[in-house]
């Protein structure tokens, strides 16, 4: 893909205004989000990424796939602000996500060590994998099943990015299609923890966890004892969450 001519400065005068700028965004989404334009607000998100489509449409999609996670991110905070399932978010929760963004914006998307990008990845998969469910929860199961492989794919790639894995691709389809697998049999019985559904809560686990091992085992930190303490909490925490869910008084089944 053709490397984009750089217009963010890295020093200066230039460098604070840039800084500025980008920390008005979620401050501007959250004055529409106030004003109930949410659409213009998730809009904004998008128009926020316009160097994508400066390029001749031939590497639209290539850009795209390396946004795709600060696309999740914003729009998924923007999405938490606004009043949703006839329930207004107080203005407490509202400031918190608007924090939230300018952090992710400011602090953690510029990054790029491995550490880093692998933390972006699994924010942004855990972050659009729960507005997902909120919003779309209720839709049919295949609308959730390609929505959750097209959110668990781009964040697989973008966490490959950062290590020298020839097989990513291969590997960012797997984890996509398993996610798609588990979204089909779980759509079909829905249960919610509060606002956050078993299915993003199980993904985010068992991502969080092969990550985990993908990460210090490529690191040379991934010791015996490690990996045996990732594998038993992980399988532990989805135990705990497959016996004790309440499976007769909390879920919604869908046909």
């Amino acid at each position: 893909m053709r490397a984009l001519p750089s217009i963010k400065p890295s020093k200066g005068f230039g460098h604070i205004l840039h800084l500025v700028l980008t920390g008005l965004i979620p401050i501007l989404a959250y004055v529409l989000v106030k004003i109930d334009f949410v659409p213009v607000a998730l809009a904004l998100v998008l128009l926020s990424k316009w160097r994508m489509f400066a390029v001749k449409p031939r590497y639209w999609p290539a850009n795209l796939r390396a946004n795709a996670v600060d696309l999740m991110v914003g729009m998924s905070l923007v999405y938490f602000m606004a009043p949703h399932g006839g329930n207004a978010v107080s203005s407490f929760w509202q400031l918190v996500w608007v924090v939230a963004y300018i952090v992710w914006l400011l602090a953690i998307k510029p990054r790029s060590s491995t550490l880093m990008v692998s933390i972006q990845a699994f924010v942004a998969q855990t972050l659009a994998l729960t507005a997902l469910f909120i919003a779309w929860g209720d839709v049919s199961a295949w609308i959730l099943v390609i929505s959750v492989w097209s959110i668990s794919y781009l964040a697989a790639r973008h966490f490959f990015t950062s290590f020298d894995e020839p097989n990513s691709p291969l590997y960012a389809y797997t984890w996509g299609y398993f996610s798609a697998s588990l979204a089909w049999v779980l759509a079909h019985w829905l249960i919610y923890y509060g606002f956050l559904a078993q299915a993003a809560l199980l993904l985010s686990i068992i991502g969080f966890g092969c990550a985990s091992l993908y990460y210090l085992d490529e690191t040379d930190k991934l010791s015996t004892l490690w990996r045996r303490q990732i594998i038993f909490v992980m399988i532990a925490v989805i135990v705990v969450l497959l016996v004790f869910s309440g499976w007769g008084d909390k879920a919604y089944p869908k046909y």
